[in-house]
């Protein structure tokens, strides 16, 4: 028996992933246990867990993978200084004292962290670890690879092919070049923060319109027909200062840049979607130039820039592909899993046989809870329960409850892997209540109105819902399709009866678009979650027994935490949140709650709750 453990940190979004003889054992971010969002720190905790759930003492590990090179990424560092220098001698002063305390002495470092275990330590370079990440648990033998971040080392995007287990990247973009980088440029000039606020820029782009998208095209960038481009260094400012943006993109897009929290314009719509407008074209121009090169009917993809969704769909409807798979954990988190999976298909060229569905066991890989931990926790709490012996019961009274318009905090099986709550770590809700978009966003999650919900959909049905294929799944919520015109309302209107013509950005949110109006964005797009038994379990059942009673196959899914937190992982923490927020109902697997029956004075003050964690 073969034990690797793959690691990624020092970045954003640390994380530990373990692989026993190929088999992906258990993955997780470190931000699930420090509960500091996308906490960058050595993964302690999540490794800890890792080696916990599969029983593995640090002495008896066979390799040590991590995900990136630290010293040609400091290379990097010190070369670009160079070219910049003296302007950027204050973001260099900044970033000298984590390379000389930890990521230059990464080998001891992981030695002291891991009580000294002697395995052999592989550095695999960063986008490999990308791709590794995306081909090896894929449900193909043989793919086109695409990875899209901000940088590694040097690269910034990368493709290549995969074939058995073994994989191969051929060419690269390269710093300070960067898709990835020149999004995240947008948000932090929109007002969010860099690498956590991207999806919301993606979110806000349906309300505006891409008038800015030429202006982008003719003055930031030189895109060739390969999706390659080449960035006018002159706009910004992240090679050699502390911002991503320069005085001279703000006098291009006409001011500074946002305040965090200040009101958002029709202007700061527009730049939205005209910067979601250049990033899908560039995608969709990079997947054409892929297939061409490598002839292959299928592709993969990782990197961060893989998360957004929006592209992602575009090039499955109108890429040269036959089918898409992207990594669920897309972003830095999901190269330690990469890392492991690299030692074991490509440097011990061990075989690979690809499952069918994938390898990812939807992505699952946390740690889960038993009723007697649950129970014990809920006594100690002296909280209000409901046990359910039999599932059939359990889900009745759920669907009972989501019916009658009720947000359910639902905690089930072992905690996802990744930025995306799949129906482990869930707050649900009735996707035909018009209201509910606002009263979750608003009074659950504490977070800006005009975020869009994803719906999760019973696989078999999703084609009757969305512009989906029949027998098309989505199982990770990577991919936004339309919502089909057969669910859409004509001549829509707002509450008060204007029509939806007459009204210009964020007014857009009150008009009722479908038959599911909280999972349907003005755009009429939706996130969608395509839900499967085999995948899914307990969650696919509750989903049909909604269907049963509703005539309704779609739920609202969004993630188990409040704006600033990250997803909860252990029952502790999903009833803090759920006593915290106006959420209706809890239910920690067998376990039901309803918050009119908890005793008085078990409710968390709000104001407390939310200043644990920092708002982004």
């Amino acid at each position: 028996m073969t034990t690797i453990v793959g690691i990624s940190a020092y970045y954003h979004d640390s994380a530990a992933a373990l692989i026993k003889d190929g088999r992906i054992v258990a993955a997780a971010q470190e931000e699930r246990f420090s509960r500091v969002k996308h906490d960058h720190n050595f993964p302690k905790r999540a490794l800890a867990w890792c080696l916990e759930y599969a029983g593995v003492e640090p002495g008896a590990i066979d390799y040590i993978g991590f995900y990136d090179k630290p010293l040609v990424k400091f290379g990097r560092l010190l070369e670009t200084y160079l070219a910049y220098a003296p302007r950027g001698f204050r973001s260099f002063v900044k970033a000298i004292p984590l390379w000389l305390n930890k990521k230059l002495r990464l080998r001891s470092e992981i030695r002291r962290e891991m009580c000294g275990c002697q395995a052999p330590i592989v550095f695999a370079d960063h986008h490999e670890s990308h791709a590794a990440s995306a081909f090896f648990p894929s449900p193909f033998e043989q793919a086109a690879i695409l990875t899209l971040d901000g940088v590694g080392e040097w690269a910034t995007a990368t493709f290549g092919i995969g074939i058995g287990n073994r994989i191969e990247l051929t060419h690269e973009l390269r710093f300070p070049h960067s898709l990835g980088l020149l999004y995240s440029a947008f948000t932090y000039y929109l007002g969010f923060k860099v690498n956590s606020g991207e999806y919301k820029v993606m979110g806000l782009a349906p309300y505006g319109r891409p008038v800015y998208r030429d202006l982008i095209l003719q003055r930031l960038l030189d895109v060739k027909e390969d999706g390659s481009f080449r960035m006018d260094m002159r706009y910004f400012n992240y090679c050699q200062g502390l911002t991503m943006t320069s005085r001279r993109f703000h006098r291009l897009f006409g001011g500074p840049p946002r305040q965090p929290e200040s009101p958002l314009t029709e202007r700061h719509m527009d730049l939205a979607a005209s910067i979601q407008a250049v990033t899908e074209e560039i995608v969709l121009r990079m997947a054409r130039h892929v297939h061409r090169v490598t002839g292959m009917k299928n592709l993969v993809m990782a990197g961060g820039v893989a998360l957004n969704c929006v592209a992602n769909g575009r090039v499955q409807r109108e890429g040269p592909f036959e089918r898409i798979w992207v990594q669920p954990a897309a972003g830095d988190a999901g190269g330690a899993l990469g890392v492991a999976l690299f030692i074991w298909h490509h440097l011990l060229a061990r075989p690979r046989v690809p499952l069918h569905l994938d390898a990812m066991h939807g992505a699952w890989l946390g740690p889960g809870f038993s009723c007697e931990q649950i129970q014990r926790f809920l006594d100690e709490k002296g909280a209000v329960y409901h046990l359910y012996d039999a599932e059939e019961d359990l889900l009745e009274a759920v669907c009972c409850q989501l019916e009658q318009g009720k947000v359910v905090g639902w905690f089930h099986n072992r905690m996802e892997f990744g930025p995306r709550a799949l129906g482990a770590r869930s707050i649900l809700g009735d996707p035909r209540d018009a209201r509910m978009q606002s009263v979750m966003n608003l009074k659950i999650k504490y977070r800006e109105s005009f975020r869009p919900f994803a719906p999760c959909v019973l696989a078999e049905c999703a084609h009757e819902y969305f512009d989906v294929p029949a027998g098309e799944d989505s199982p990770y919520m990577l991919f936004v399709a339309p919502v089909k015109h057969e669910q859409r309302l004509a001549n829509p209107r707002s509450a008060d009866g204007v029509p939806e013509a007459e009204l210009v950005g964020l007014a857009r949110l009150k008009v009722k678009r479908s038959t599911i109006p909280a999972v349907t964005h003005v755009d009429y797009s939706a996130r969608l979650q395509t839900v499967d038994e085999r995948r899914h379990g307990r969650f696919y059942r509750l989903l049909q027994r909604f269907y049963q009673r509703t005539g309704c196959p779609v739920l609202i899914n969004t993630s188990f935490n409040v704006r600033g937190e990250p997803i909860v992982c252990t029952p502790q923490e999903a009833y803090r949140c759920f006593m915290a927020t106006q959420m209706d109902v809890l239910v920690l697997e067998n376990y039901l709650l309803h918050k009119h029956e908890q005793p008085a004075g078990r409710t968390v003050n709000r104001q407390e709750y939310l200043a644990q964690f920092a708002l982004d």
